[in-house]
Parts: structure tokens; C-alpha cells; sequence
């Protein structure tokens, strides 16, 4: 099966060919300039010397009988002794009057450039190569007791060839060791740099759901690497409080659901032990019935919590007044609240943006749970207001009030401040208030004082914020 994903890239193996490119890159320039810079001296004191030696031959053809002189010299050569300079001199007919014995099958003359009027700089000469040995070759014009001559003079560089390509050679080898121990040193590096990451590994490996509370102290490690660990030490501690709060959700889960399906299963086994009259049987249907109820209650309240959290989740919002829609939704709580002499007062005004029915929805648990824990006779106010662009719903009641340690965790799923009161709800109501006004990306708070009262605030941000 082709794939187009491209294969993950090593970090170890691109660090280590940038560091050997850079080095290549350095140690080339490096040499480079060294090597040209020897050769260019080389180049330029041989050009020196032969300028020289140029200058005392035509000292020496200026002198008295100049020409049999230069001619002696050249023939009376030491047998076995190396020749660097090779010269002829010709006259204007063209004629060899006289040269270094075998100048003329090494180098004869038809390869020498045209006589220069002066001396020679170093871009007036000329190599020649024969006989693996290498010339350079310079013509120049000289007058000679009022006769006018062509001195030829070659160079022997051979020597100088050689070093050249010798330490041409020598470089290129410096070269290829100082990459092989540039890659060495590349990897010795990179190795040494990454182990951190080895060490981070084997960390992350220790952490087990029974061990969340691992980790990898960031002050211990290099500093490019301490936002890392302490954004991962972050995400375990997220990973820790959602572990725990899951395992707490379903053991609430199985405590929720255990009670009514306890309730119908004994109910039913009792009305089995013995045959019964049609109104104990129409009792327990009734009875079962009603945990029915609760247990549909419960699944629907979860479902909905579960599909808040979802990033799918879609709500409609519109524009509508705040002040109506809570006067409508007390209305329809006013039986309850009359029959337990319980006052429900509206208030305020503002316009509310948000999905209506979820609105609907979220105010009328919290009415709900005010009903549920405000003694007879009590009130319950419900207002609308705007601050800074948002509009915020109040439902203050007067009840029992909760204690401040439970503040913090009344909007979790299954939470109660008073456990023994299990008959009075699931503990769900908030946790769907709060889902539902992080949907709109508003927020939901509490504030209460312990014996007197209980108000929840709701924000919704306004349309130009969404």
C-alpha cells in the first residue's frame, strides 16, 4: 500500500550533517585561502628571482665584449649541475648567437613569445610544459653595441610544480580528516546534546494511570527544554485531575444507577414471594414506574453532558428579551412554588443571546434547585441585567446557603454539599447549567452565605462577542 506520508527526519542525523557541512564549508575556505595564498608567494618570488636574474644579463651584455662573456657562461657549465635558467640570444637576422647547450631540442625557439620592450611582469610570461618539467618563458629586446638582439630566457619551475601539487594534495588530505573528525565530533555532540531526551523518555515511560503523579522536573533539565517539560508536566497534571474526576464520575455513575435498579429489583422480588392483590401489583408498577423515571432522567441529563462537551455540538442562538423568557419560565414553577408558599420575583432587564431552549433549560434547574432547598415561605429572585457588554442572570434564594468548601466543586457531576440527601436530585442540575453556558462561551459562578441565601450568576456574552 503507497502512503505519501514522507518518513519521519532524525534530529541526531541533521544535526550531525549541518555541523559536517559547516565544517566542510569553514575548512574548504580555510584551506582554499592558504593554498592560494602559497602559491601566489611561490608565483610571485619566482617572478621576482627571474626579473633579477633578467637584470644582471643584460648588466652583463652591457659590459665590454658583453656577448662572448654571456657566451662563456653558458657554455662553461659544471657537467651534472641542474640548469634553472635556460637562455639564447638571437640577432636581428634570426640567428642563434649563442644558448645553453641543448636549449634547442628542449626548448626551441619558435616557442617563446614576441620580445617584450620591458621587464617582464608576471603576466608576461609564458609556461611551457615538456618532459614532465615545467618553463616559464620570457622574451625581451636588448641593444648591444648599436646591434639590436633577442634575449630568450626559460625558467625551470619543476620544483615549484611539485610542491604546488604536493601541498595541494596535503591540503585535500587535512581536508578529508578535519570532516571525518568534524563528523566525529558531530555525533559525539549530538549524542551528548540528546541525551536529555532519553532520560525524558524513560520518564514518561514510568507514567502509568496508577502513577500520575510522576514527573519531570523542569529545573533539572537544559533550558530549550524546560517549556517543553513543563508544558508536559502540565498536560499530566490536566491528565491526573481528568483521570480522578472520570474514576470519582463513575463510581457516581454506579452509585446513581445501583439505587434504582436496587429499588425496582427488591420491590419486585418482594411482590413475587407470594401472590398479591391487583392494587399492591398496580403499586409496584407505579413504584418501578417512577425509578424509570429517574434512571431516564439521569441518561438523559449524561447524553446531554456528553454531547456539550463535544467539539460537534451545535446551538442556534437569537436575540430575545431576558426579562420575558425568565418570566415565562417562573411561571412555570409558580404551582410548585405555591403550594410550599414559596414567592418567585422577577426582575431587570436585557437582551439575552443564546439558544433559547438551552437557556430555558439551564435557568429552570436552577430554579429548580432553589424550590428544592429553600424552606416554606422563602423567596426566589430571578433578574436580568448588562455589564460591560455582557448580560448576566441572577437566581438568588433564601435557603440553607453551602458551606464554603463546597463552593469549588458544586458544578462538578454527581456533587452534593449534604451526601445524606441523595433523595433530593442527582446532583446533575449544575454540571448542566455549567455545560451549557461554556456552550455559549459565557460563565457560571456561586457565591453563597452559609444559613441565609444561595445566588448563582450566569454570563452571556452579547452578539458582537460570539
Amino acid at each position: 500500500m503507497s502512503s505519501n506520508r514522507s518518513e519521519a527526519r532524525s534530529i541526531a542525523t541533521q544535526l550531525v550533517l549541518l555541523f559536517t557541512l559547516c565544517a566542510t564549508l569553514l575548512l574548504s575556505c580555510g584551506l582554499g585561502v592558504l593554498y592560494w595564498i602559497v602559491v601566489r608567494h611561490a608565483f610571485e618570488e619566482d617572478n621576482a628571482v627571474l626579473a633579477d636574474k633578467l637584470a644582471a644579463i643584460r648588466t652583463d651584455l652591457k659590459q665590454p665584449d658583453g656577448i662572448n662573456t654571456v657566451d662563456r657562461e653558458l657554455k662553461n657549465r659544471r657537467a651534472g649541475e641542474p640548469v634553472v635558467y635556460w637562455m639564447r640570444i638571437i640577432d636581428s637576422a634570426g640567428n642563434v648567437v649563442t644558448e645553453t647547450p641543448g636549449m634547442d631540442r628542449l626548448l626551441p625557439p619558435g616557442i617563446f613569445s614576441p620580445p617584450q620592450t620591458q621587464m617582464p611582469l608576471p603576466r608576461s610570461t609564458k609556461d611551457y610544459e615538456t618532459n614532465g618539467k615545467l618553463f616559464s618563458l620570457v622574451t625581451i629586446n636588448e641593444t648591444v653595441d648599436g646591434q639590436p638582439y633577442a634575449l630568450q630566457v626559460a625558467q625551470d619551475r619543476s620544483a615549484d610544480e611539485r610542491f604546488r601539487k604536493q601541498f595541494g594534495a596535503l591540503l585535500a588530505l587535512v581536508l578529508g580528516l578535519g570532516l571525518i573528525a568534524s563528523a566525529l565530533v558531530a555525533v559525539t555532540v549530538t549524542q551528548r546534546a540528546l541525551r536529555p531526551l532519553a532520560e525524558m523518555k524513560r520518564s514518561l515511560e514510568r507514567v502509568q494511570p496508577a502513577h500520575f503523579s510522576e514527573r519531570i522536573e523542569p529545573a533539572q533539565w537544559p533550558r530549550e527544554l524546560q517549556p517543553v517539560v513543563t508544558a508536559f508536566d502540565g498536560m499530566l497534571d490536566r491528565l491526573e485531575d481528568s483521570f480522578t474526576r472520570l474514576s470519582q464520575f463513575s463510581a457516581d455513575l454506579a452509585h446513581e444507577l445501583r439505587t434504582p435498579i436496587g429499588n425496582m429489583l427488591g420491590e419486585a422480588q418482594v411482590a413475587l414471594t407470594r401472590d398479591r392483590s391487583s392494587e399492591e401489583y398496580r403499586s409496584v408498577i407505579e413504584s418501578t414506574a417512577a425509578e424509570c423515571e429517574r434512571l431516564s432522567g439521569i441518561i438523559d441529563n449524561l447524553l446531554f453532558l456528553a454531547r456539550a462537551e463535544s467539539a460537534e455540538q451545535q446551538i442556534e442562538r437569537s436575540l430575545f428579551n431576558g426579562r420575558a423568557a425568565l418570566e415565562k419560565i417562573a411561571s412555570f414553577y409558580q404551582t410548585a412554588a405555591e403550594d410550599r408558599h414559596l414567592n418567585i420575583e422577577c426582575s431587570g432587564e436585557g437582551q439575552i443571546f443564546a439558544d433559547p431552549a438551552l437557556f430555558n433549560r439551564a435557568v429552570g434547574n436552577l430554579i429548580e434547585n432553589a424550590l428544592r432547598f429553600t424552606n416554606d415561605g422563602g423567596n426566589i429572585h430571578v433578574s436580568v441585567g448588562t455589564r460591560d457588554g455582557r448580560t448576566e442572570v441572577f437566581v438568588r434564594d433564601t435557603g440553607s446557603g453551602i458551606a464554603p468548601e463546597h463552593l469549588p466543586r458544586v458544578f462538578d457531576r454527581f456533587y452534593r454539599a449534604d451526601p445524606s440527601r441523595s433523595s433530593a436530585g442527582t446532583g446533575l442540575g449544575l454540571a448542566l447549567v455549567k455545560s451549557i453556558v461554556d456552550l455559549h462561551g459565557g460563565s457560571a459562578r456561586i457565591e453563597s452565605e452559609t444559613g441565609r441565601c444561595t445566588t448563582v450568576i450566569l454570563t452571556f456574552p452579547n452578539q458582537a462577542g460570539v
